[in-house]
Order: structure tokens, then C-alpha cells, then sequence
């Protein structure tokens, strides 16, 4: 089905059409209601059995999903479990103490077994989607100083590779993992080797809560050794918000450039589409440009055409919506372009704002009743579903953007 005849089919059902009555339409305004298992008569919306169209549930991996955790599962085993810093439970810092709230709302914890709850919903949500699909779990490295040694208490967040390995290797048939080492670490070669011979799919950073510089000479021995295994680094660029602290001129975009000259594959994680960065190409002392500007150079640039992708984990948020428009129209990135979610916030429900979508023609109003309805349900169809919807003039993601795992198979 072409895209047109798929845009006038939806659009002629409409809601009343797929027998559903409005009391099954829910719109959370605040906090996620935490529903299970879709009701059949939701399951069956004509809207869900289209936006699986042309695709095989078995290529698509959700490329881009956090694990989060307290440590809870086992106390006597704190070194191989998730950690949040205790700043997150301080009113001292409210801003932490706000985001914690709403992670563990958009995760449906159980706050007495954050640890095993936060997997069973994973568990529930990917069971919800297409046999086949997997969501990609990451581990989370510690912040480190310029010598390599790690500082927790510089540290919002830590999940440690083992667990993830551990949780994607207890359920197969519904996750991936990635790793995440830092750097600057001594050993930081060989536990890149390792993780590489465990299965980990790539490499998680994000700079400005890690303390990673990407262009620092620091960074280049681990260049080396992820060229060499094939690995790809999937790194967070532009501003971020959601892990507060650390240099934030260190998500820019430009600072990739020792990684892809040394032959690494970078994925640039929601294509740097919020905040600003200095032009480094025009000296430290440029102006500052939008990140999404930066990044498009890079996208743009000959040498790069091998090694560049770039995941759209996050540009639906209200903060990041603004390139939606520019990547759909963007038709010669598409094959570098790789769909995730970046759950748990694809279920913080006053992260997102459909109306605006449908205001600037990039969502059809039809879609709207049932996509609210569906965050509360299974977040991770709803990010699905919406980007699967979204659309500029003629231009809609392929099929190519969703079925991401020829990607990370290809790596190893």
C-alpha cells in the first residue's frame, strides 16, 4: 500500500468505524495511568493493523531504551545492580526529585521493587507489540574524572553492564543489549573487548553526565579498538535535559569528528535536535548555532557516508519536535536513520503535545484519540504507532527507519 491510498484509508474510517466508543479513549493530563494489556476492542483498531504495514516484526528493534534501578533486587549484590544517586530522593534538589517521580510514574514501578518492576513492564510492553519485535536495553557508566577514575557522586544515574547483559540474556526472545564504557577508563580497552565477545550490540555514551569530551586525544585508543571490533557507539548530542549536570558543550555534534576519522560507526542519538553549539568548525570562539545545524553538516559531509547514522529517539517531545518536518523531508538520510523510543520518557505524559503535531500538519487528527489512549497502555506502541504516523507533505519514514536490527547484526 502506497503512501497516499494508506493516508486516505485512515482518514475515511475514522474513529466511529472501528466500533469503539468514547469512554474507551482515555487522555491522560498529567501523570501515566499504568493500564495493562490492550482491550481487544483497541487491539483490533484498523489505525494499529496499518501501521505494521510492509514491515517484519522481526526486524525491528526498538534501538534506544534505558534500564533504570535502585538495587533493590539484591542488596547484597550492590556492584552489579542500578543505581540512582540519593539526590533524587532530596528535596534539597527538586529538580531530581521531580524527574525521579516521573520516570517511576511513566515506568509503573511498584516503589518497593523498583528493580523487578521496572523489567516486568518492559517485559508486558514489548509482549505487546508484534511477535518478533526487541527492545534494546543499555547499560549506564559512571561519571569519570579527566584520570579516569569514577566519581558516583558525580553521577545522576549507573547501570552496570553486567545487569543488562544479565536481564537481555534471562529474556531472549525480548531484548538486546548495550553496553557503555567510559573512555578515559584504564582498562577501558579491554572491557570494550569483553562486552564486544558478551553480545553487546554497541556502545552508550552521553557526554555532559559521563564526562566524555569525544574529541579529546584521551578517546583515541578506544577509537581504535571500536573500529577494529566493528562496534558502533551510540552517543547522545545536543543539549540534555532529562540527566541534569556536567559540560553540555560536550553533546556537540562537531565533537564526533575524531570517532568517525578513525573509522568508528557513530550513531547520533535524537539527532542532536535540541539546544545549541558552538560552530568548532569556525574555532572555540564561533558562535553558537543549533545543534540540529551541526549535526546536518556532519550528516552532509562526503567522508562520512559509511559511518554516520543517527537514532529519532526523542524528536517527538515537545522540546524536539521542531526538526520533525526538515528529517521527514530529508529523504537521502533515511538509510542512516534508526527508530527508538528512549522509554521511560515516551511515557511521561506532559512530555508530549499531539495537538501541536496536528496544528503543523504533521499528524492527522484522526490518529490523536487513539495514540493518548495507547501511552497509558504500552508506551513503547505509542511511540512506535506516532512515528510510524508522522508525516510532511508527501514525505513519511520508511520501513527502513523501523527494522533496525540488519543495522546491529551487521556489526558483529
Amino acid at each position: 500500500m502506497n503512501r497516499r491510498k494508506f493516508l486516505f484509508t485512515v482518514s475515511a474510517m475514522g474513529l466511529a468505524t472501528a466500533g469503539l466508543s468514547a469512554d474507551e479513549y482515555i487522555k491522560p493530563k498529567l501523570l501515566n495511568p499504568c493500564l495493562s494489556y490492550l482491550p481487544e476492542s483497541l487491539a483490533k483498531h484498523p489505525l494499529l493493523a496499518k501501521i505494521w504495514d510492509g514491515l517484519d516484526a522481526t526486524q525491528v528493534w526498538d534501538s534506544h531504551v534505558h534500564l533504570i534501578g535502585s538495587g533493590d533486587s539484591n542488596p547484597a549484590d550492590r556492584q552489579n545492580l542500578p543505581w540512582f544517586s540519593p539526590d533524587m530522593d532530596s528535596y534539597l534538589h527538586p529538580v531530581l526529585k521531580v524527574q525521579k517521580y516521573f520516570y517511576l510514574n511513566g515506568s509503573c514501578i511498584a516503589e518497593q521493587a523498583i528493580d523487578n518492576s521496572y523489567v516486568a513492564r518492559l517485559q508486558e510492553l514489548v509482549a505487546g507489540m508484534r511477535p518478533g519485535f526487541k527492545a534494546m536495553l543499555y547499560a549506564f557508566d559512571w561519571y569519570h574524572d579527566e584520570q579516569g577514575k569514577a566519581q558516583p557522586e558525580r553521577s545522576i544515574f549507573h547501570i552496570p553492564n553486567s545487569y543488562a547483559r544479565k536481564i537481555a540474556q534471562a529474556h531472549p526472545d525480548s531484548f538486546e543489549w548495550v553496553a557503555s564504557v567510559h573512555p578515559y577508563r584504564a582498562d577501558c580497552v579491554e572491557a570494550l573487548q569483553q562486552v564486544h565477545a558478551e553480545g553487546a550490540r554497541a556502545i552508550k555514551w552521553l557526554p555532559s553526565a559521563m564526562g566524555i569530551d569525544p574529541l579529546s586525544k584521551q578517546c583515541q585508543r578506544f577509537y581504535q579498538a571500536a573500529a577494529d571490533l566493528g562496534i558502533p557507539i551510540i552517543s547522545h548530542t545536543g543539549e540534555e535535559k532529562a540527566v541534569q549536570g556536567g559540560n553540555q558543550n560536550l553533546g556537540n555534534p562537531l565533537r564526533m569528528r575524531r570517532a568517525l576519522d578513525a573509522g568508528v560507526k557513530m550513531v547520533l542519538a535524537h539527532c542532536a535536535s535540541d539546544g545549541e553549539g558552538v560552530d568548532l568548525d569556525k574555532g572555540d570562539d564561533a558562535e553558537r548555532v543549533k545543534s540540529f545545524d551541526l549535526f546536518a553538516r556532519l550528516m552532509d559531509e562526503p567522508q562520512y557516508q559509511e559511518l554516520l547514522y543517527a537514532d529519532i529517539s526523542a524528536i517527538t517531545l515537545r522540546n524536539h519536535a521542531w526538526v520533525i518536518g526538515s528529517l521527514l523531508q530529508r529523504r537521502d538520510w533515511y538509510s542512516r536513520l534508526l527508530n527508538g523510543s528512549d522509554y521511560p520518557l515516551a511515557a511521561i505524559v506532559p512530555l508530549f503535545n499531539l495537538d501541536k503535531l496536528v496544528r503543523e500538519n504533521l499528524l492527522m487528527p484522526e490518529a490523536v484519540p487513539l495514540l493518548n489512549t495507547l501511552i497509558g497502555y504500552n508506551p513503547l506502541l505509542f511511540d512506535f504507532a506516532l512515528k510510524r504516523l508522522l508525516r510532511s507533505g508527501e514525505f513519511q519514514f520508511p520501513v527502513s527507519v523501523f527494522e533496525t536490527r540488519r543495522f546491529f547484526e551487521k556489526q558483529l
